[in-house]
This record gives C-alpha cells, structure tokens and sequence, in this order.
C-alpha cells in the first residue's frame, strides 16, 4: 500500500471506528458484530504500525468509548476508565508478556503472576463510595467523563449500598452490569406481550435497563454485576491485584466464578481454553478473558498508553459461525455522503441471537468476497446483532449463473453523482446538504457537544423540526425563536424547555473558531485539525482568504505529465499554501472542495449572518518539559528506557528516537554515546537520569 493510500484509509478507518463506537456505547444499538469492530482497530493498528508517521490526532488508538450519551447528568471520573487491548492468538497473548518483561526490565527467569478472569459482555460501571456509603454511580462514556446513573445503580441487587468498617474512605469499585440469559428470554417475552420492541442481545438489554429514566424500571428488571476492579482509592487494597480483588469479594461484591491466579502466560492460556469449554454452560454472555499483571506495584510501573492499560489484556474467542442466504444489498448513505452497502439476510440464529443485517463496507468488500444476491453466505458472530459475512459458500455453478452486483454511480437518496476518490475504498454523495440523508446527519453534527453545543437538539428534535420544515440548514437553528409559541403546542414542550433550548441556541452564536470549522463538518477537518488551522488562522476573515487562494490555485499541467503525477502534485501545493503543520495533502484538497461548492460557500455566509466565531483559547501544561521534544539514550539504572519515555509523555513531552536541532532535552544515561556527542554539537540541553529523576518528583 502506498502512503498516500495509508492515510486515506486510516482517515476512513477513524470516521468508520468512532462512529460505531458512538453506536454502541451511546445508542446501545451496535451497527456491526464485535468481530468485525475488532477488524477495523486491528486494522487501523497493522497500518499505524506501518506508517507511524501517518498516525492521526483522531486515531481510535487514542480514543476510549464514546461521549456520555444526551440525557443524563455528567459525572467527571477521578480515574480515567481505560479500555482493554485486544489479543486474538497465542502469539498475541505471549507478545504482551514479553512486552511486560521489556518494559520491566525482567530476567528470562523472573516469574510473572497474572490473575485471570471471564470477559462479562455488559456495560462498564464505575461505584464511588464515600464514608463507605453508595454516593454515585457513572457508565464509562468517553473514559474521562460518564452518565449519571446512580438512581438506576441503587435497585440493583448485586451492588452493595454500604461498605464495611474496614474500607478506605474513598473507594471507586469498577465492574460490568449484565443481563443473564434466562432474565433477557423473559424481558423480551414481557417487552412483546406489550407491543413494545424486543432486545437484540442480553448487552443492549442491560444497557438500556441500567439508563431508564424511572429507577423502577430499572429495578424490575434482574440485572447482575461483577466487579473486575477499581479506581480511586484512598487507601490500598491490597499489593496485588488478586488479593485486592478478594477483598472486594469478600465486602459483598460478585467476582467472576473464573477468576483465579495463574504463573506466566502458559497459565493464562490454560485458564483461557477452561473458560472457553465452560461458556456455554455460564448462563450470562462473556467475550473472552482478561489477564492482569498481579502485582499491583508493576501495575504503577508500566501505566498505560493513549487509551489502554500496559499491565492487561483481553483475549478474545473466536466468532461464531452459521450460513444463510443473502437476499438482497441496500445502500445507506451516512453523514459524510458515503454510500454503505448493507447485506439483508434471511434470518438466521447464531450464538443464539436472530440476525438478519451485516454491513459490507464498500464496493471492494464486494467484490473481494465475490458476493451476489441468492447466494449462500457464511456469516459470524462475537457478541452483536450483525455479523460479518465471511463469503459465499455452496454450488459453485449456481453462484456463477448470478449476475454480479452493480454499486451505485449515483446517490440512492438524491440523485447527485456519488463519487470514489483516489485512494478511498468509499463512494460518496456529492450532493452535501441537499441529500435527506445527510442533511439530518450533518445538523446532528452541527450541534453536537464538540461542535457547537446546542442542548436540546437531539436526534428525536431535529427529526421532529426537520418534518415540520423549520429546519432544512444549521442557520436555521439561529431562526428558531419564530417558532417559539408553535413549539409550545406540540406535546413534550413546556415553557421551561423551549426557553433552556432557545437560550442554548444564543449561546452557541458565539463559539470558538475551532469548533465553528469543526461543525461545518468538512472532509478530514476532526477537531485537532480545525484546532491547528484555527489557531494558525486566528479568524475567519483569514481562513476564508486561504480557501479562495486554495480554490484559485490551479498549476497547468507539466510536458508529459501523467493525471495521477499532477494530482500528487496539485493536492502538495494545496497544502504549501495551507502551512500547517499537521494539515495534509488530504486536508488541503477537502478544504479546497468544500469552499468550491457555491451550496457550501452559501451555508457559511447564512451561518456568518446569525454567529461570530471567536478566537481559540490556547491551554497551557503545568509540568517543565510540556511541549517538548526529549530523547532518551544510554542506559538508565531506576527504570526502562520504555519507562522513562512513557512517563516523558504523561507530562506532556513529545519523545523522539533521534537527535536534532528541534531537540530540546536529551537524557543521558550511562554508557550514552553518538546522540550525546551530536546534542552537545547542537547546543541541545543534556541531563542525566538524576535530573530527570528531579523532574519526576523521584529525586
């Protein structure tokens, strides 16, 4: 894969991944299988490991769950609430365990214990007791910020209100809520008795149990938790995670029936074939099993990368399988005007779950699999609704008298011409605001909580003022106030409600630069990218001189030169112009194509009219090395040099492997050869491990 084509995917792997990741953790209504979600990170990590360089700001590497879902109050966690790195073989499993032996600094000799337990597909629950009473109870949401759900938290048996005399003050209990198999066939027997919709999985099931607005609700419904950990303490637990975990045992909270000790990752495979043998016979859903590094104080040493722990790992089962026949491919067109085609099949059960739906990606997906309408397909299942289809299957002559299936060259939805860029594996509508399908995708991102923040805008309203035609561009948000005595007579609406939206829509006029840019929902313009452009810019005069110059900017074609050299080379003279550090031949020719829509350019100057973006407000780091580039060489005698960068990076450094003139500190430790003599040369600031000790607090 050539680069060019690296970043493009990794663009799309990044939109593709957060947007399932909203469905899942916000909706509770996933989009794909676990299996295929586990595809795209793996995929997304296979080309980040390639071209490290190409690594996005909005890379799901970095990211945790989603956002807390509209509805709830927030709660800010003391701890951030970290998901699990992935391993889908033995090889993976080992590989973590010499990571942790590198990292460590251990002997080949040195023995590690791991504690081992069953993977509870649920919902993550962060408990805080204070003065050992239950104070509060949050989902995940985004791992620093979650949803309030301590009412709901409060009917659930398995959850201790009170802790004994012997806990610490403050202690944060971490687990999974779940719905066992037996309570999700008597739910959704109940939930049809009353015509209402019935749950896809015991999952969905437990997470919209656990997020009713009436406690009671919640409390009628037999949900369970297991506790799989902690987060802050306000005195230790214990010095290992095994006996930490005995003693949440034994203040009353359920702890997995699997969960044991074991020595080195040998054990942990043991432990994890057990489980696999015993998951039918458990009663409740599980995904696979966690290892943890038992020593709580190797736990501290190794911390965590961007969004996982460096001491834990889940590994997976594998899917499981069934075959049916493919009836029919539809096209979805999505937010961003990509057109998603989506695998209608005769329902089939799989690992005891209905299935009827599986997305195909795109075109290529397709066409790699060989699929065609009649088909036999074989489709598999790790834990959701849709599955992922594996590929035809059966008589070979059958399959080949079917016709091949045609995608799409224009917009299902619209009509505009639907185009696949160079590069991109997606085709995409061309038709912006005036698609249906976008226009509602493309408002819901306009006021969404990174954008432009407007409260009481979500999905069921905008549907509601998109039917009623008060609605059909985001300037129109601005104009709602003429509808303000109307809003009063539709059912839902009281005075107090249509004052707070109205009230948070003049909040929203004026926000910063960055968010406005962010909003307007712009081909690779995420928010660190609107962020950089923003900040270079300072206002929108300016960027709105930038993309004239980038739509004016037109070289003629060099002598002999082929379509695909002119573009590489159009496409770098965009992004000359732009001069961002950051900002990308992709970013560049978006920007370039958006301002070259007189549909676009007539949005902004509407939305101009109602809002006054403002200038962004750069943060600053309170920690001496912030913002600077560090390299580390020799050895280093307190810790790794894996450590030692690991812990650059938490105070806000950026560590390099190679020495420059754009090198600010270089830590030297012992034996420290060629780069100390090359930052000595070029005037870098040397220090040794004692100074870097200093620095950490550590001296």
């Amino acid at each position: 894969m050539s680069e060019e084509a690296a970043a493009a995917r990794l663009e799309a792997l990044a939109r593709l991944i957060a947007e399932y990741s909203r469905l899942y953790y916000q909706e509770d209504a996933p989009a794909i299988s676990d299996a295929e979600f586990d595809d795209l990170v793996a995929e997304n990590a296979a080309l980040e490991a390639r071209f490290p360089h190409l690594v996005r700001p909005d890379s799901p590497s970095r990211a945790v769950g989603a956002a807390p879902a509209a509805g709830f109050a927030k709660i800010r966690h003391a701890r951030p609430m970290l998901s699990l790195d992935n391993g889908f073989t033995e090889e993976d499993a080992h590989e973590f365990e010499a990571r942790v032996r590198r990292f460590l600094g251990l002997e080949a000799g040195d023995a590690i214990m791991f504690t081992a337990e069953a993977k509870i597909d649920g919902l993550s629950l962060s408990l805080r007791y204070e003065g050992r009473r239950l104070v509060s109870a949050a989902t995940r949401g985004d791992g620093a910020e979650g949803e309030d759900v301590t009412a709901n938290a409060l009917t659930v048996a398995d959850i201790p209100k009170h802790l004994p005399d012997d806990a610490p003050d403050v202690c944060e209990v971490r687990g999974e809520i779940y719905l066992g198999w037996d309570a999700f066939t008597a739910l959704n027997a109940a939930q049809a008795a009353r015509g209402q919709r019935s749950f896809a999985n015991p999952r969905n099931a437990a997470a919209g149990s656990l997020r009713q607005t009436d406690p009671s609700v919640t409390e009628s419904r037999p949900l369970g938790f297991f506790a799989h950990g902690w987060g802050e303490v306000s005195a230790s637990l214990g010095e290992t995670q095994h006996a930490a975990m005995m003693r949440l045992k034994g203040w009353g909270f359920p702890v997995s029936d699997s969960f044991t000790r074991v020595e080195g990752m040998a054990g942990v495979m043991e432990a994890w074939r057990r489980l696999q043998e015993a998951r039918p016979t458990l009663g409740y859903d599980i995904d696979g099993l966690v290892s943890k590094v038992d020593r709580l104080d190797w736990q501290e040493r190794l911390g965590q990368v961007a969004r996982h722990p460096r001491w834990a790992m889940a590994h997976k089962f594998p899917a499981e399988r069934a075959r049916t026949e493919l009836l029919a491919i539809d096209i979805q067109v999505g937010r961003t005007g990509a057109l998603t085609p989506v695998a209608r099949l005769k329902p089939v059960t799989v690992g005891g779950v209905v299935v009827t739906n599986a997305t195909l990606h795109n075109e290529d997906e397709i066409r790699r699999r060989d699929l065609r309408i009649g088909d036999m397909v074989e489709v598999q299942r790790a834990g959701d609704v849709i599955p992922q289809v594996l590929g035809w299957v059966g008589d070979r002559q059958a399959h080949a008298a079917r016709t091949d299936f045609a995608f799409p060259d224009h917009c299902p939805e619209c009509g505009s011409a639907a185009v696949r860029e160079d590069g991109e594996a997606v085709r995409r509508c061309t038709g912006g605001l005036i698609c249906p399908a976008q226009r509602f995708e493309r408002l819901r991102h306009f006021v969404s909580r990174r954008a432009v923040d407007i409260e009481g805008l979500g999905g069921k309203t905008l549907e509601e003022f998109l039917d009623l035609g008060w609605i059909a561009n985001p300037a129109d948000i601005f104009r709602l106030k003429a509808h303000a005595d109307a809003l009063l007579e539709r059912e839902g609406w009281k005075e107090k409600s249509v004052a707070n939206l109205l009230a948070s829509i003049e909040a929203g006029r004026d926000v910063g630069l960055d968010r406005f840019l962010f909003a307007l929902g712009i081909r690779h313009v995420g928010e660190v990218t609107a962020r950089d452009i923003a900040r270079a810019y300072g206002k929108w005069n300016a960027v709105e001189a930038l993309l004239r110059q980038l739509v004016d900017h037109a070289p003629e074609p060099a002598l002999g030169e082929t379509d695909e050299k002119y573009r590489k080379r159009l496409r770098a003279g965009l992004a000359e112009i732009v001069g961002v550090a950051g900002v990308g031949p992709e970013v560049a020719a978006a920007l370039r194509d958006f301002w070259a829509e007189p549909h676009n350019r007539e949005l902004v100057h509407d939305l101009l009219a109602e809002m006054t973006p403002g200038e962004v407000r750069l943060e600053t780091a309170e920690s001496p090395v912030s913002g600077k580039t560090m390299v580390f060489t020799g050895t280093l005698e307190r810790m790794s040099r894996d450590e030692a960068k690991a812990r650059a990076e938490a105070l806000g450094a950026r560590v390099s492997g190679s020495v420059s003139a754009k090198t600010d500190i270089l830590v030297a430790g012992r034996d420290a050869g060629s780069k100390r003599a090359k930052a000595e040369a070029l005037g870098v600031r040397v220090i040794d491990e004692a100074e870097w000790l200093s620095i950490l607090g550590e001296g």
